[in-house]
């Protein structure tokens, strides 16, 4: 185990896989459902023009509860719960690169830089064709009018299709319409937000958690000072990311082909402001999250610990 100021580190080499998988599972699965809200929220104020539909976070919220009830927060969650493929690829790649980036560097700013990136980088390449899907999915209802794609009703009832049956519906028409490159949409744009979100994420988490120990009496447990640690780190990511993720969404929805023209559409549109839309979604988003991943993925690593090294650790 290597440490870091106050604060230690479970490395690699020190988990039990077979624990860390099993109990990843459960902690991506909770973290999504958590978030999954906010992240549809976000979306569709992202991808609106200017206020025509929501005019914030919270008027989006009630507006979506009292239109599409509790269900339409939850819309394409089923089709999003396959990103735990891409949740065990992040967890695995992150702490294996850390291994091997630490034989060029002990340096723990830039062992979790290097690590966050290619972890994102892995895992968006499993998530991006799911969030295409996803995305589209979420548009429906209030917001059906705003993407390319449109659920057909069954045409007995008029009613719209079941869950799987409205996933084929719209994985039909991104094929037909694009092929196979259709489900790569904002990819370019997902890559150039979220690796460096997460590069930038894990240091910052890092290094908020050792001042944090700095202040705080001997005896804290390290647990209450990295559940603060994450939430900073993921408001200062957020911030940082935010005008692409907008460049993304948009990208994906509105299914154009080039991150350049979408950038520049959406200035000479509604200005520099507009880079900073969804911005406060995003960054209630990422508190939640922040605060799931902190203390849940320093708790998985301390049940996954290998038995010798379980009394080793002070929390």
């Amino acid at each position: 185990m290597h440490q870091k100021g106050n604060i230690q580190i479970i490395e690699w080499e020190d988990l039990d896989k077979r624990k860390f998988y099993s109990f990843g599972i459960f902690m991506t699965m909770t973290i999504r459902a958590t978030v999954y809200p906010a992240t549809l929220i976000r979306t569709r104020l992202q991808v609106q023009r200017g206020k025509s539909l929501y005019n914030g976070t919270f008027d989006a919220f009630f507006k979506i509860l009292r239109s599409e009830g509790v269900r339409g927060l939850y819309r394409g969650f089923m089709v999003n719960v396959f990103t735990l493929i891409s949740g065990q690829a992040y967890m695995t790649t992150y702490e294996v690169a850390r291994k091997y980036v630490s034989y060029y560097s002990e340096n723990n700013a830039v062992k979790s830089l290097v690590a966050g990136g290619l972890a994102s980088l892995v895992s968006e390449s499993i998530t991006v064709p799911i969030d295409v899907v996803s995305q589209h999915l979420m548009m429906q209802g209030q917001g059906e009018h705003l993407t390319r794609f449109r659920l057909s009703s069954n045409t007995e009832t008029g009613k719209p299709k079941k869950l799987f049956r409205q996933t084929r519906n719209i994985v039909t028409q991104i094929f037909a319409a694009d092929g196979f490159p259709g489900f790569y949409r904002g990819y370019g744009a997902s890559l150039l937000t979220y690796v460096p979100n997460s590069a930038v994420w894990w240091p910052f988490y890092h290094f908020y958690a050792e001042q944090l120990s700095k202040l705080a009496p001997s005896d804290c447990p390290h647990l209450i000072l990295q559940a603060v640690a994450g939430p900073l780190a993921g408001v200062t990511a957020a911030t940082i990311t935010n005008p692409m993720d907008v460049v993304r969404a948009r990208a994906q929805v509105e299914g154009t082909t080039s991150i350049t023209e979408t950038f520049k559409r959406l200035i000479e549109e509604e200005g520099y402001l507009g880079l900073t839309k969804g911005l406060s979604a995003r960054i209630i988003s990422s508190l939640p999250a922040a605060i799931v991943l902190a203390i849940g993925y320093e708790t998985l690593k301390k049940m996954s610990l290998r038995p010798e090294l379980v009394d080793s650790r002070h929390w």
